[in-house]
């Protein structure tokens, strides 16, 4: 008899294609026990600072925490008309869905718990540091920085490395105009991105201790000064949920959620390509690109289709997630050199 022994840093096929399918938004209260308990119960633990939780969900009370955060006055944001909810191709996911589906390993494994897990976290007094090879090394207290930025709201697509995706209104500003701020030398070739590491509020950490925490990421300069990358500091019109990655995180919509680095203390611009996390906890599933594309599976899994979370259906994938028309020229010449490797 072959007895297989999962390794450390393999995700289980249960959570990355998980059989039961949400159908709507009522189901998945109920699969969680919140329904008969009543919204109000669901949101007591953590600080979402929504208006749209309980919208569609009739008979459901809308009791909601507003964190009281300096720059929460800041929110909403104007729309960016690039980048709305017809450019998308694709409603909104409600928000009472994106809230209690979050893959953020630093808490949980099991992206339906992290919510529960997260109230102790705190977000408040946060400083994100940006170093390394740049003319204007700077800490950033984060609410002086979402002042001091022209934030901004965008509906992107979000596509998960485990098949699944969202529509997710994000506020946030372009990182090109932080970059832009510290200067980078002629020398910096990437942008080294970590999460914050503080176990005893992050309990995923002392769960899961074979991953090489702190979380850490990186882009190429060219990637990071793209159009389509942005500092997020809101969601759906407020100040970001701590289960979202607050007080502020990154999205690149072309590339896998996990490129998407999560509550971040420190950018750091260098010359040598930087490591990240999920390259070095297992180098053959997760490469340094991680760009979206149909044709390349992940090793244990198709990636030709995505399964929509608010609704079940499976939709194709689109190559770069259909933003190609935006970021294909950053790997022209790098496809017959890398291969498979850019998508991975």
């Amino acid at each position: 008899m072959l007895i297989r022994k999962r390794r450390g840093w393999e995700i289980p096929e249960r959570l990355a294609t998980p059989e039961d399918v949400y159908l709507n938004r009522r189901e998945i209260l109920r699969s969680m026990g919140v329904v008969g308990a009543g919204l109000g119960a669901f949101v007591s633990g953590f600080s979402w600072p929504s208006t749209a939780l309980g919208q569609g969900v009739p008979g459901e009370p809308r009791a909601v925490r507003f964190p009281d955060w300096p720059a929460a006055d800041q929110y909403p944001a104007e729309r960016n008309p690039l980048f709305g909810e017809e450019e998308a191709g694709r409603p909104v996911t409600a928000a009472d869905i994106t809230l209690a589906y979050n893959n953020f390993y630093e808490f949980r494994v099991d992206k339906r718990n992290v919510w529960k897990l997260v109230e102790r976290f705190e977000t408040r007094p946060w400083e994100l540091e940006v170093t390394g090879l740049v003319q204007n090394p700077q800490v950033f207290d984060v609410d002086d920085l979402i002042r001091s930025m022209p934030l901004e709201d965008r509906v992107y697509r979000l596509r998960c490395v485990e098949a699944w995706s969202a529509i997710i209104p994000w506020t946030g500003f372009p990182l090109k105009a932080l970059i832009e701020r510290v200067q980078p030398t002629s020398r910096a070739r990437y942008v080294a991105l970590t999460t914050l590491m503080r176990p005893r509020q992050m309990v995923g950490m002392q769960e899961q201790r074979h991953y090489p925490w702190p979380y850490h990421e990186a882009l190429t300069i060219p990637e990071a000064m793209n159009d389509l990358a942005m500092l997020v500091t809101g969601a759906y019109g407020k100040p970001l949920p701590k289960q979202m990655g607050a007080p502020i995180r990154l999205i690149v919509p072309w590339k896998f959620g996990f490129k998407n680095i999560k509550s971040l203390v420190k950018i750091e611009f260098t010359e040598e390509q930087p490591k990240t996390l999920w390259n070095t906890a297992n180098p053959r599933e997760y490469g340094f690109w991680a760009n979206i594309n149909p044709e390349v599976p992940h090793p244990r899994w198709s990636q030709a289709s995505e399964r929509l979370v608010d609704t079940g259906e499976r939709v194709p994938t689109q190559i770069f997630n259909g933003y190609g028309a935006y970021v294909a020229d950053l790997y022209q010449g790098l496809e017959k050199e890398l291969g498979d490797k850019l998508y991975r």
